[in-house]
């Protein structure tokens, strides 16, 4: 029995049927496995007394005859200019990004399509699929004060089962199931590997996929930088340079910018040759840190979900920040400058805009520690800053302008 979760693409979706429809089709985009096929089916059975599924993985052949070499589907895409002016029907297309980008070379992209992207379960998703109660942590945000130390304790707890299981929608289904934890890591691993098919299916020399798997130990050294040649072992050419942005198109990392001048415009001081790599889903990334075993143990599993593993994770906590930001539709961007008559460095993890002023979002995994970087940052940029957020796993307090936050309240920035 499939099981069907609430998705905020499929409110999205009703915005379209109701504002768009008629004169462009809507295309669900999104990494490998993220619910877009499954999300659109759903909305086509509530939402239309009648439709036609075209599978062109399983289509018959007197259906593929309809279009030329539509195998992978690009001249059907090509089509939907004419199928929407045609106007009888209303037209969902899904496909995954690397299937999308191979297939479109000769083809005219047509102007009536709108685009809908499909990221993995948000925390709320994960809250409604999973019976938490994600309206009360809003209110705890609204409140803006201390739940005190149980409380706390236990919607942390939950935050890291969610960081556990991640928001892929299988994933999340042997959760709620009642799988184990090695179970569910078998599942991601799955998926994973499925992203390295898909990887190889642009590149066969497995580079892409050398990329993918260089994120969790880059983001571990702490480096200012992703650097392609660390994961390739070698300095990089202009050709392979070019398969990073494979790596983007195919939505399974978030890229963060580097803002080199973030008083201005987050966006027009970007810096394309200064970025760090996230993985687009935190579930992945924990499986990812211990892809080098057969399996992960329900005991490793066990400390991380009571902060006991052995290891400064800060990183890990770093890509939960970057995905629960990515899902609201918003770029990732930080910034670094470098100290005086110093080779260190201070940085910024997370910036945002807030109407026309930025925050500053420090990540850290356990207690407060030193927030130096946030400091001369706000110094610094006094007159562009709204707010000053330090996430860790600690209770809510506000002290010397800066507000302290508990991982579970991140969702709504």
């Amino acid at each position: 029995m499939i099981m069907y979760f609430k998705r905020k693409a499929y409110d999205k979706l009703i915005e379209w049927k109701l504002n768009y429809a008629d004169s462009y089709a809507v295309l669900l985009e999104g990494a490998r496995r993220v619910g877009e096929s499954t999300i659109a089916k759903l909305f086509a059975e509530n939402e239309y007394k009648s439709y036609i599924l075209i599978d062109f993985s399983i289509a018959s052949t007197d259906i593929l005859s309809c279009f030329d070499e539509v195998q992978l589907f690009p001249r059907a895409r090509q089509a939907i200019k004419h199928l929407v002016k045609d106007g009888r029907y209303h037209y969902i297309e899904t496909g995954s990004l690397i299937s999308i980008k191979k297939n479109v070379k000769d083809i005219l992209i047509p102007s009536e399509e709108m685009k809908i992207t499909v990221y993995s379960m948000d925390y709320e998703e994960f809250c409604n699929a999973t019976g938490n109660n994600y309206h009360l942590i809003k209110q705890l945000f609204d409140m803006k004060k201390a739940v005190g130390q149980e409380v706390n304790r236990k919607l942390m707890r939950d935050m890291r089962i969610y960081m556990a299981v991640g928001g892929i929608p299988q994933a999340v289904e042997a959760y709620v199931n009642g799988n184990n934890f090695s179970t569910i890591d078998n599942v991601k691993r799955q998926i994973i590997y499925l992203y390295e098919e898909d990887f190889k299916k642009i590149d066969p020399s497995g580079k892409i996929s050398a990329l993918y798997h260089s994120i969790p130990a880059q983001l571990a050294k702490d480096q200012k930088k992703y650097r392609m040649s660390t994961a390739l072992k070698k300095r990089t050419t202009i050709k392979e340079e070019e398969l990073l942005f494979d790596l983007f198109d195919s939505k399974t990392v978030l890229p963060c910018y580097n803002s080199t001048d973030p008083k201005v415009s987050l966006t027009s001081t970007k810096d394309l040759n200064s970025y760090k790599l996230y993985l687009s889903d935190t579930g992945l990334f924990v499986t990812l840190m211990f892809i080098d075993r057969p399996i992960t143990e329900n005991e490793i599993y066990a400390k991380l979900l009571s902060d006991k593993l052995p290891a400064n994770l800060g990183y890990l906590y770093e890509n939960l920040m970057a995905q629960l930001l990515a899902s609201k539709d918003r770029e990732l961007y930080y910034h670094t400058w470098e100290k005086e008559n110093s080779t260190h460095y201070y940085e910024i993890d997370f910036l945002i805009s807030e109407r026309s002023k930025i925050s500053a979002i420090e990540v850290k995994s356990s207690g407060l520690g030193k927030h130096d970087s946030l400091c001369e940052f706000a110094k610094k940029y006094s007159k562009h800053i709204k707010n000053c957020y330090v996430f860790s796993q600690k209770d809510y307090k506000q002290e010397k302008g800066k507000q302290f936050m508990p991982m579970y309240l991140a969702p709504f920035l």
